[in-house]
């Protein structure tokens, strides 16, 4: 009983996805089974994370690269955010036991803070479907590594979250949002969210009402996800950008992981 009552307390601090995700890390483990192959990239190497820290890189996460860079800058949208509270352009990013690197508040769309091929690598987990215009955030995050640098992105898979009801979003309207310099307060994609996102999976977002209200908030809050990915639009994301993939995987998240060839 004691099981049971826990289980309902964590589902209602914490939502269904959470429950779900446990279960998940529990059958397939929680270290990726190619994070060896990784690690060898990654090693000592310097790079930027956009929208972090992130659990999935730290010591018992899916892919805990952080112990094992050099050095790591962080980026995020404000200087207040849901996930990482109040922060400051220029302070140090914490992102793993004494090691920090620099915090820089800027768009995800905008990196113009930091010189053409400043870094090893990116990184980024659970923020690209955020963003209302993806294409032009990669870009920039292409821009700001060098050539043969790395690019790792990490985005949920709809089947595990509030999404599942969602439709994975095309890659011509990812191309056609880019194209037309979408901004970060399109919502366009606004009634397509409150029809299909499984509330029942998201508690935090409350009833339909207050869930309506904050997300005709969300250039404030970003809690939106604006668009549902899947390996196939993934990899033609990368291909686009010409990117050399390395490596794909489907779990709990999609992953995918590309290399710069060309400047």
């Amino acid at each position: 009983m004691h099981s049971l009552k826990t289980i309902f307390k964590t589902i209602h601090e914490k939502g269904l996805s959470y429950i779900l995700k446990k279960r998940w890390y529990k059958i397939a483990g929680k270290r990726y089974h190619k994070f060896g192959y990784l690690k060898r990239l990654f090693a000592d190497k310097t790079g930027l994370e956009v929208g972090g820290p992130s659990g999935i890189f730290r010591d018992k996460g899916f892919i805990p690269l952080y112990k094992v860079v050099k050095e790591l800058d962080g980026c995020n949208f404000s200087t207040n955010t849901l996930w990482e509270g109040n922060l400051k352009n220029g302070d140090a990013y914490p992102y793993y036991a004494n090691k920090k690197g620099v915090q820089y508040v800027s768009e995800a769309t905008d990196l113009s803070l930091i010189k053409d091929s400043t870094y090893d690598f990116v990184i980024s987990s659970n923020c690209l479907e955020h963003v209302a215009n993806p294409l032009k955030a990669i870009e920039e995050w292409i821009r700001v590594i060098k050539k043969e640098g790395l690019l790792l992105l990490i985005v949920p898979n709809k089947e595990f979250c509030f999404d599942h009801n969602r439709p994975v979003t095309t890659f011509s309207h990812l191309l056609d949002d880019f194209q037309h310099e979408i901004k970060e307060d399109d919502l366009t994609h606004l009634n397509e969210i409150m029809a299909l996102h499984d509330l029942t999976m998201d508690l935090p977002a409350g009833n339909i009402d207050q869930f309506r209200a904050r997300s005709l908030n969300n250039f404030e809050n970003r809690a939106l996800h604006q668009h549902v990915f899947d390996i196939s639009v993934l990899k033609e994301i990368f291909s686009y950008f010409k990117l050399e993939i390395l490596l794909t995987h489907a779990g709990l998240d999609y992953t995918i992981l590309g290399k710069k060839t060309v400047d």
